[in-house]
C-alpha cells in the first residue's frame, strides 16, 4: 500500500502546532510518511511575531517523518484559500491526500486508519472522504460507518473526490433550496449548516468546510467515520480566528486501532440519529453556557 502524503496547515499558534506535530510524529506510519506544512503569512503586524515563532519551530523538524516540505506563504491567504489552494496543489502531484490543521491532535493509529480507508475505498465512487474525528456521542457506534456529505477535522480524499468541490457558496445554497434539501442538510434541523452556508456567501464567514460538506452532500457522496475518535481538536480554546471556547467537542483519543470489516457503503441510520441527538444536546449546552456567562457578567456589573 502506497502511503498518502500528509498536509498540515499552520498559521499563528506555536503551542498548537507543536501538539499537532508531536502527536503526528508518534503515529505508527509517521516515519514512512511524507509531510507538507503550509505556513500562512501574517495578516496584520500584530501577528508577525507569532507567525515567525511558528516558522522557526517548523524549521527545526528534522526527524520523525520520511520527508518534510515547508511552504511559507509570502502573503496572507486566510484559512479557506490556503486550504483550497494547498489541497489542490498537492493533489496535482498525488492521487490522494490526508489533511490536518494546526489544532488537531491525533491518535497513534490515525495514519493507519486513514491510509487503510483510502486504499480500501479508492475505487468506490460513492465514497468521497475518510474522516478521523467522531463527536462525543453517547451511543456505541459501529467500528466504521458512513454518513452523507464530507467532513473536515482530520480528513482524507482522492483526486476524484476533490474534483467535486465547488467553492461557489451561492450555487451550493441555491441548489439546496431548489431541491428542498435544507432540512436534511441540517441533520433534520439539529444543526444550522444551511445558516452557516448562507453566512459564507454573504461574507460573514469564509468557511471552506461548509462548501466541502455541501458539495459532497449534493453529489450524494459518503464519508467513512471511525467508531472511536482518532482526532481531538484542541483549537476550541478561543485561540483560533474561527472558533470560540468550548469543551463540548473534546474527545478521548482511541488507544487501539480501528478494525476494518466489510461495511456496507450506505449511510448509517443509527449513526445519523446519534449525531442528531448530540447536536441537539450540544445546542442546549451552548445555550446554558451563554446564560451562565450573561448572568456572571450581569452580577459583575452589579458589584462595580
Amino acid at each position: 500500500m502506497a502511503l498518502s502524503p500528509v498536509v498540515v496547515f499552520a498559521y499563528n499558534r506555536p503551542w498548537h502546532i507543536r501538539q499537532t506535530i508531536d502527536s503526528l510524529r508518534e503515529n505508527i506510519l509517521a516515519s514512512e510518511s511524507e509531510v507538507f506544512i503550509y505556513s500562512d503569512a501574517a495578516s496584520t503586524e500584530a501577528e508577525l511575531a507569532k507567525v515567525a515563532e511558528v516558522r522557526a519551530y517548523i524549521k527545526t523538524l528534522g526527524r520523525g517523518f520520511k520527508k518534510i516540505t515547508v511552504i511559507e506563504r509570502d502573503i496572507n491567504f486566510g484559512l479557506a484559500e490556503s486550504i483550497i489552494e494547498g489541497v489542490t496543489t498537492v493533489l496535482g502531484m498525488y492521487d490522494k491526500i490526508i489533511v490536518l490543521e494546526d489544532d488537531m491532535v491525533t491518535s497513534p493509529y490515525f495514519l493507519t486508519y486513514m491510509n487503510e480507508g483510502l486504499d480500501r475505498f479508492s475505487s468506490s465512487d460513492d465514497v468521497i472522504c475518510i474522516h478521523g474525528y467522531l463527536y462525543p456521542v453517547r451511543e456505541v457506534l459501529p467500528e466504521t460507518f458512513f454518513l452523507l456529505g464530507a467532513d473536515c477535522w482530520g480528513w482524507a480524499t482522492w483526486q476524484r473526490g476533490w474534483s467535486l468541490f465547488n467553492p461557489d457558496g451561492k450555487a451550493l445554497f441555491d441548489e439546496l433550496e431548489r431541491r428542498a434539501l435544507t432540512y436534511l442538510f441540517d441533520f433534520n434541523n439539529s444543526y444550522p449548516y444551511t445558516k452557516m452556508l448562507r453566512r459564507q456567501l454573504v461574507g460573514e464567514n469564509n468557511s471552506w468546510a461548509i462548501r466541502w460538506y455541501a458539495s459532497a452532500f449534493l453529489a450524494g457522496k459518503l464519508t467513512l467515520y471511525p467508531g472511536r475518535s482518532l482526532v481531538n481538536n484542541i483549537g476550541n480554546d478561543s485561540s483560533g480566528r474561527h472558533c470560540g471556547s468550548s469543551s463540548n467537542l473534546d474527545v478521548r483519543l482511541s488507544d487501539v486501532p480501528i478494525k476494518f470489516s466489510d461495511v456496507e457503503i450506505v449511510q448509517s441510520v443509527e449513526a445519523r440519529l446519534a449525531f442528531e441527538r448530540f447536536f441537539r444536546r450540544n445546542k442546549m449546552l451552548n445555550l446554558y453556557d451563554m446564560m451562565c456567562r450573561a448572568l456572571s457578567t450581569f452580577q459583575g456589573r452589579l458589584l462595580v
